[in-house]
């Protein structure tokens, strides 16, 4: 049986209807659960997981797949890195983008030289390459050793799609629920648009993580900023 016809057999037409709902830009969309993509992406990837990668893609399932297959594959992390150059092109929309890079679990064995992969998709044009950059910084690099490093880098990324943005939101939101001291200048700064800072802190607030302190002064900054907001010029 090839893969596109486990697929279809693993396919839930209520799930599809689910999935869909949530991304409803997407087409060809099956409807498999993750759990089951994920175990099957460790099967490839023990295979000719090669092979696979070279075949086309046609529904959204495979080329979350292939995404998996990526980070579950056997290879140094340059060949790991130039599969996923190769396969960024592919990401059109945050579930494959973040399913992506959760699956680059080698990440956490070289940091710096992801970090350095990363860098020219800081500056992307294209909305689900700052995205990439963006939520690899939140899985992998919201450490004590990076955090002076990430929040700049941050604070850097321009691109002006909506899912770039909202991924810079949330990746700040986790620096300052992880480190609140270091990351409160960049809330008060003018480094972030109105719309990235104002999701991040909405984002902090929505936590179950901020004590009742912490609440009360980003509940404060929000106010104000929202009221700069209403002032005439």
């Amino acid at each position: 049986m090839t893969v596109k016809e486990r697929l279809a057999a693993m396919a839930e037409p209520g799930y599809q209807k689910f999935t869909s709902s949530l991304l409803p830009d997407v087409k060809g969309i099956l409807g498999v659960r993750m759990p089951k993509l994920r175990s099957m992406a460790r099967e490839i990837a023990l295979g000719d997981w090669r092979a696979f990668l070279g075949e086309e893609a046609e529904s959204f399932e495979e080329i979350m797949l292939q995404g998996m297959v990526i980070g579950a594959a056997k290879a140094d992390i340059e060949e790991i890195l130039s599969r996923a150059a190769a396969f960024l092109p592919k990401i059109d929309n945050w579930s494959v983008c973040d399913g992506f890079c959760a699956s680059l679990k080698i990440t956490r064995k070289h940091r710096e030289r992801v970090l350095s992969f990363l860098t020219p998709y800081f500056s992307s044009e294209r909305e689900f390459d700052a995205r990439f950059s963006a939520v690899m910084l939140l899985d992998y690099f919201i450490t004590p050793e990076y955090i002076g490093r990430v929040l700049p880098i941050l604070n850097g990324i321009k691109n002006e799609g909506y899912y770039a943005r909202m991924a810079v939101a949330w990746a700040i939101s986790i620096c300052y629920l992880k480190f609140p001291a270091v990351t409160l200048p960049c809330l008060h700064g003018n480094s972030l648009d109105p719309f990235t800072r104002r999701m991040a802190l909405q984002k902090i607030l929505d936590s179950h993580r901020l004590d009742e302190a912490g609440r009360k002064e980003i509940r404060k900054l929000r106010d104000s900023l929202a009221e700069k907001g209403r002032r005439p010029t």
